[in-house]
């Protein structure tokens, strides 16, 4: 009697989670997209060769390095998305000229003060986001994020009232954090 061999033996098509699951091809899109748009960026072109090396860098990284990554993240609401990185971009302009008054004015007594802001946010990469933004606009760095407070450290270079600035921090950046990530 011939038993059927696990070779002879008909396979079920991948479902689209296993077709697109941790180690795949195009596991984590959000990444392969922002890295192709910051390669096009630093060319300044967009040129069919550069366009073309954009791509395999977008598909070829994310796939490289998806044991270091963990499992993609969903943005649930692209719109607020879109909407946040322009308030992160003012923000950032904004406190440049800030930081630059309070550092090339003789006349200028800057507060620096430390403060803690208590987090709601639950994902990782979301968190992760929220301590980069922090840190990437002058002025604040996110110097440790608690994981057993749930909070993060924030040191902030002229602070008059550190528990309004925690709250505009949680109000700016966290809430729509929580709504773009769920």
């Amino acid at each position: 009697m011939n038993r059927p061999t696990s070779s002879s033996a008909p396979r079920a098509a991948p479902t689209s989670r296993e077709a697109i699951g941790p180690g795949r091809w195009g596991a984590h899109p959000v990444l392969s997209v922002l890295l192709a748009a910051v390669w096009l960026l630093l060319q300044e072109s967009l040129a069919p060769a550069h366009i073309l090396a954009a791509a395999v860098l977008g598909l070829v990284v994310p796939r490289l390095v998806h044991g270091f990554l963990g499992p993609a993240t969903r943005l649930h609401k692209p719109v607020v998305a879109l909407r946040f990185v322009f308030i992160v971009l003012w923000d950032i302009v904004v406190s440049n000229f800030i930081v630059a008054r309070i550092v090339l004015s003789p006349s200028s007594d800057p507060r620096p003060a430390w403060v803690r802001v208590p987090l709601k946010l639950q994902q990782p990469g979301a968190i992760t986001l929220l301590a980069t933004i922090i840190t990437t606009t002058p002025g604040t760095v996110s110097c440790i994020v608690d994981d057993e407070r749930h909070e993060i450290l924030v040191h902030a270079l002229d602070c008059a009232d550190p528990q309004a600035l925690a709250e505009q921090i949680k109000q700016r950046y966290e809430q729509p954090l929580m709504e773009i990530f769920g």
